[in-house]
């Protein structure tokens, strides 16, 4: 089979060492040519298996590699996702984790989901993706995008107070410990955990939500993808925190923040058998009698 794809995990736990040795396997008996990129010494594991060609810049891989396969939890799709962002591969997570809402396709049937991606069964997924445009150069390792969600947070006890305009129109001024900027992707991740809603991946809509409001009447509200959000952070303390995904920097209080949607999108790898829908069955247990 003439076919190149690429192989990205970060920490290589016993599970991820386990899982990728069964990657190599199933990709090598089926032709595929393989290139490995470890992010970690413990990856001297496969410096002699002669199976694999090594790298260790995106940079380096050909034209011809079709698909990158993050092989780990969401922590390591994420950091796949800022790396090959500019590069249009398609990126399919093996969940080597834990929950794995992005990385969906399961590591205990390995040979199935090898053989589905191999005879193209599979669907792209176009994930819109949000980027801090202002204060520009706040994060230089990745750039300021997000896949999941930009979130401004206090830094101490005290809850801090955040003004939001949506196209320079006011919304509101929330109290609260912080506000998550999520997109459809970041629905299910820390949006959902202080229940906001769940939009469908391909969904272009941004959404804004408080974490631990003041006001117990405050609510998520969903704005179009084309807006553009300020936020400007204040209250007692002098400095607030600023994320972007798994990044994190203090910035002073006063500081406006602009974020809109970014004009890079990322393609991501949906096997058969394992659609959005699947998953929020599988992971959040809908439907599950705790009596049976």
């Amino acid at each position: 089979m003439d076919k190149s794809i690429a192989l990205y995990s970060k920490g290589l736990t016993e599970k991820t060492t386990a899982g990728l040795v069964r990657l190599i396997d199933a990709l090598y008996d089926r032709g595929v040519t393989i290139y490995l990129n470890i992010m970690e010494p413990g990856g001297s594991h496969f410096d002699h298996d002669n199976r694999v060609i090594l790298f260790s810049e995106l940079s380096d891989l050909p034209a011809e590699v079709c698909m990158i396969l993050s092989v780990g939890g969401d922590g390591t799709f994420l950091d796949t996702a800022m790396r090959v962002r500019s590069t249009g591969i398609p990126v399919a997570g093996i969940n080597t984790g834990r929950l794995g809402f992005l990385a969906n396709i399961p590591d205990d049937d390995i040979g199935k989901s090898i053989d589905l991606l191999c005879s193209g069964r599979y669907e792209l997924v176009s994930r819109a993706m949000l980027e801090i445009v202002s204060p520009s150069g706040l994060f230089d390792n990745g750039g300021a995008m997000a896949l999941n969600e930009i979130t401004v947070q206090k830094t101490d006890q005290s809850m801090i107070s955040i003004t939001v305009r949506v196209d320079g129109v006011f919304l509101n001024t929330y109290r609260a410990d912080g506000l998550i900027i999520s997109s459809a992707t970041g629905s299910t991740a820390y949006n959902l955990s202080v229940g906001g809603p769940i939009l469908f991946p391909t969904d272009d809509s941004i959404i804004i939500v408080p974490m631990s409001p003041h006001n117990l009447t405050i609510r998520p509200i969903i704005v179009t993808g084309s807006s553009v959000i300020t936020l400007e952070p204040g209250g007692r303390t002098n400095h607030c925190l600023v994320t972007c995904d798994s990044r994190a920097k203090k910035v002073a209080a006063g500081t406006l923040i602009e974020i809109r949607q970014s004009d890079s999108r990322l393609k991501t790898v949906t096997t058969a058998g394992n659609d959005f829908f699947s998953t929020l069955r599988n992971k959040l247990m809908w439907g599950a009698d705790p009596r049976n």
